[in-house]
């Protein structure tokens, strides 16, 4: 008899269970938080890192769980610099740094000492250079020409500070087709100035100490997973960045997988292909790749969605934390879409970019493909691109909003078919 008791407690336990995560609000600001956390966890998401590795295994093993045919794209990139080890010391002061992408392929590894100088001779010496901070994610041609200048020069090597919110080691995306730097450039946070100035004024040697090597043909994956019959919907997300990139990426990647619970639980009647890809930072490979071989034709898709940068990210005044969005978050969205956008997002504070020639990140390359009708979220803040991006710079009660949004346009669209997009 006791062992029936216990079989029908196992039983009763087991269902009361199930019925517990049914329930489960998969858009509710925790659990879109918990995910955002399970991807802090996975420390530095660069580009073919141990964090890249276990990113793609959580979110395929997520996608399985919800019901999605999972499967990874293989992705290799011809080369990427690996750094075990970087600092800048003066004055008994040492400081973390970071080698500005990409390093002489000669000197990926190297240990310099040598005297501080900001202009005049500076052959051989450590050459201190500033850069305006432009707003952007991407190296532009007003940087690249003011590094170039300046290793025109023949310093040994270069000391680059450049501008941002958090005065923090800030990285600009490259390309693989770039070409290495003539000198080392070396990246510190404004925060450590004091620190430069004082070894410039002293004439007080700098120590540059960087281990590094570089890597070819460097393997990582995409996350393909597909559901459903009917209209054919994609959604993307970039799974990579420079640093842990919580806030950059944790978001999207939290919404990515809301939306795809959603439409799995709710058996909406459409064909979605979820696209989490690789290589953001250098070169967009991850996707690139997709667009090319695996992405469903133009013409054969009813819309594209993107969860890109900083989706939830919360706003700083005089240094301070403000319980409220970031500003500077961007609706980037084709002409078709305005109207959908308008009417779901009414309650999302962002601001609107249609785009009829360039789209940003890589809804540029979706947009460049010829797709036709998409609409995406992406933007920056205040550790954006630095190593102090974590788990304080978004919360829940900044998600929630975001992903209901996302639900609410894709539940339209798959209701409205093309009449979404009139």
């Amino acid at each position: 008899m006791r062992h029936i008791i216990i079989a029908i407690m196992t039983v009763l336990m087991t269902v009361l269970m199930a019925g517990q995560a049914a329930a489960k609000d998969v858009l509710s600001g925790a659990s879109l938080y918990e995910d955002v956390a399970r991807y802090a966890s996975f420390g530095l998401h660069r580009f073919g890192s141990p964090g890249d590795r276990a990113t793609a295994d959580w979110i395929a093993g997520e996608m399985k769980q919800a019901g999605f045919d999972v499967s990874f794209q293989p992705v290799v990139l011809g080369r990427q610099y690996v750094v075990e080890q970087a600092s800048a010391e003066a004055t008994g002061t040492s400081v973390e740094a970071t080698p500005f992408w990409w390093p002489p392929e000669d000197r990926a590894s190297f240990h310099l000492a040598a005297p501080l100088a900001r202009d005049g001779d500076v052959a051989g010496k450590i050459l201190l250079l500033d850069l305006p901070f432009d707003r952007g994610a991407y190296l532009g041609p007003n940087h690249r020409a003011a590094i170039t200048e300046a290793a025109a020069e023949k310093p040994a090597a270069i000391l680059l500070m450049i501008g941002n919110p958090a005065d923090e080691r800030f990285a600009y995306n490259v390309t693989q087709e770039d070409a290495p730097w003539p000198v080392p450039v070396i990246v510190v946070g404004a925060k450590s100035r004091g620190t430069f100035e004082r070894a410039l004024a002293s004439g007080a040697a700098v120590t540059l100490d960087v281990k590094g090597h570089y890597a070819r043909d460097v393997a990582s994956r995409n996350v393909v997973a597909e559901i459903g019959a009917g209209p054919v919907i994609v959604v993307s997300t970039p799974m990579t960045g420079w640093y842990t990139c919580v806030c950059e990426r944790g978001p999207g990647i939290a919404n990515f997988l809301a939306l795809a619970r959603t439409a799995a639980a709710e058996k909406w009647p459409a064909h979605f292909v979820f696209i989490a890809t690789a290589g953001h930072e250098i070169g967009h490979g991850g996707m690139e790749l997709f667009l090319k071989n695996g992405a469903p034709a133009p013409k054969n898709t009813l819309a594209w969605i993107h969860f890109g940068s900083s989706n939830a990210c919360y706003a700083f005044a005089e240094g301070a934390r403000i319980d409220r969005p970031e500003e500077e978050r961007y609706l980037v969205l084709s002409k078709s879409a305005v109207a959908l956008t308008d009417e779901a997002f009414a309650k999302v504070a962002a601001k609107h970019l249609v785009t009829e020639k360039q789209a940003v990140g890589e809804l540029r390359d979706v947009h460049a493909a010829g797709y036709t009708n998409f609409l995406g979220m992406a933007g920056r803040h205040r550790t954006f691109h630095t190593p102090s991006d974590d788990l304080t710079a978004t919360g829940p009660e900044i998600l929630e909003p975001v992903a209901r949004a996302f639900v609410d346009v894709v539940r339209k669209i798959v209701e409205r078919g093309d009449a979404a997009f009139r």
